[in-house]
């Protein structure tokens, strides 16, 4: 998926909705254990109930990982089902490694299972990252500044040759490797504040925002300081959605929290006139 048809979607849809399936076997309802692949299961009634009002879905791999063969078979057939329908995909891996294996797990997610986008570590440098900028029309979405406490303990660390910041040191060597064409950026929505810096090195990269909901961030902020011309967030929203209710009434409800948040959007991308 291009740029343009990434933003296509967005005005479309008028959202900039992620929705994380970061689904665990122990959460789901109970009567959905009951069926061959209750993953997928539950998996097909989100995607079924929200697709309207999202622009993109973003399996958590580890989730379907730690089910061995069963969460791969589960994950093979989310990803064939939100074919269907006209959205964004993004495999959230987090793989990071040198360029042969790097370019095993590229052929995975971006080849094999045909995802637009996997997220990926930068920390080994452009050996990690190439290999995913190798296939047209698909994205390398590059860990930059996250969400978690543990952020602190290496992505603030100042450089010894400058004032950058280690995670600002990744935003602007890495432009090296890619473009905005094939290259986004993970920024946590819990640290909203440094957006407006951020988009001070990368003013027309899309970036993915995960942290609002359950995380706590607050998305008129991360829009505040954000946004761009042709909107560049994707802002992600997992267990508050998906886990809105354990019931048979849980599809539903998941909608009910999709369309909360996709009114959210379309008022931010009114008032920035994008749409």
């Amino acid at each position: 998926m291009t740029k343009q048809e990434l933003f296509q979607i967005i005005k479309k849809k008028k959202s900039f909705l992620c929705i994380g399936l970061d689904t665990d076997i122990s959460k789901i309802p109970p009567h959905l254990k009951k069926l061959d692949d209750p993953v997928f299961e539950f998996n097909k009634n989100i995607i079924d109930h929200t697709h309207e009002f999202s622009l993109a879905y973003k399996p958590n791999i580890a989730f379907y990982e730690r089910r061995g063969t069963e969460g791969w078979i589960s994950l093979e057939k989310t990803i064939e089902y939100l074919k269907k329908f006209d959205v964004f995909t993004i495999a959230d891996a987090k793989r990071g490694d040198i360029g042969n294996t790097s370019k095993m797990y590229a052929k995975a997610f971006l080849d094999n299972l045909d995802f637009d986008a996997i997220t990926v570590a930068p920390y080994m440098g452009i050996d990690s990252v190439s290999p995913f900028l190798e296939y047209k029309n698909k994205w390398a979405i590059v860990l930059a500044l996250t969400s978690n406490k543990g952020a602190f303990d290496f992505q603030f660390t100042e450089s010894k040759t400058s004032s950058n910041k280690l995670f600002e040191d990744v935003l602007i060597k890495s432009q090296d490797w890619g473009t905005d064409d094939n290259t986004m950026y993970v920024v946590g929505a819990t640290q909203a504040e440094m957006l407006a810096d951020i988009r001070k090195i990368i003013p027309d990269h899309f970036l993915l925002v995960p942290g609002v909901g359950a995380q706590g961030g607050c998305m008129e902020e991360v829009a505040r300081y954000g946004i761009n011309r042709q909107c560049g967030l994707i802002v992600n929203s997992s267990r508050g959605i998906i886990y809105a209710s354990d019931g048979i009434d849980f599809a539903e409800k998941a909608r009910d929290k999709a369309v909360a948040l996709q009114k959210q959007m379309e008022s931010i991308l009114l008032q920035n006139n994008l749409i």
